[in-house]
């Protein structure tokens, strides 16, 4: 479970404009049409095709907790894939990405500054490239370590530079113990 990848899934989501399906009957026709057939989908999920079909039938209605689970990620992953792109391009491109945490917050800084890690809760605009890199680094698998270096990167330079107009010999931003982290677009 990765707390910066699924933050930025969220912050998409909500730029959805028809509500994904609910029930598994319709969550399993959305990813027969997706993948054309139910043999796939049964490979995808871990059960049996005749248990996709079932499915579909509306024979079944209530699909265990490790399969609801399972069938409602891959649904919300292909949902609306246009207006997901749509999202995270304006945000990568003109509008950028908030980013709301409460977190221990600290630097690297010079002898005799104050750079003790506190718990700190910030909430930042972030310009659109630090939104492309992270999206960018998601497509391309990052790990959540990643993400949360390229977000302490963007917060350096946001936040505690404010883009260049202080703590100029500031050198690294650590950012752990992460109590909340969300993510808007």
């Amino acid at each position: 479970m990765s707390m910066f990848g699924d933050g930025l899934d969220a912050a998409v989501h909500k730029s959805f404009t028809r509500p994904v399906p609910r029930n598994a009957g319709a969550q399993m026709r959305y990813l027969v049409r997706q993948l054309k057939s139910t043999r796939a989908v049964a490979q995808m999920l871990r059960v049996s095709q005749r248990t996709v079909e079932r499915y579909v039938k509306d024979q079944i209605k209530k699909p265990r907790p490790d399969l609801a689970a399972r069938l409602k990620h891959e649904v919300t992953q292909r949902w609306q894939p246009q207006i997901r792109a749509k999202a995270r391009r304006k945000a990568a491109t003109t509008d950028g990405i908030i980013i709301d945490t409460r977190a221990r917050i600290g630097y690297t800084a010079p002898v005799g500054s104050t750079d003790q890690d506190r718990m700190r809760h910030l909430t930042v605009a972030l310009p659109p490239q630090y939104a492309a890199r992270l999206f960018n680094a998601q497509e391309q698998g990052a790990s959540d370590q990643e993400l949360q270096d390229i977000a302490a990167d963007a917060l350096k330079e946001v936040y505690f530079q404010d883009n260049g107009r202080r703590a100029g010999s500031l050198e690294e931003v650590r950012f752990t113990d992460i109590e909340h982290l969300e993510f808007d677009l």
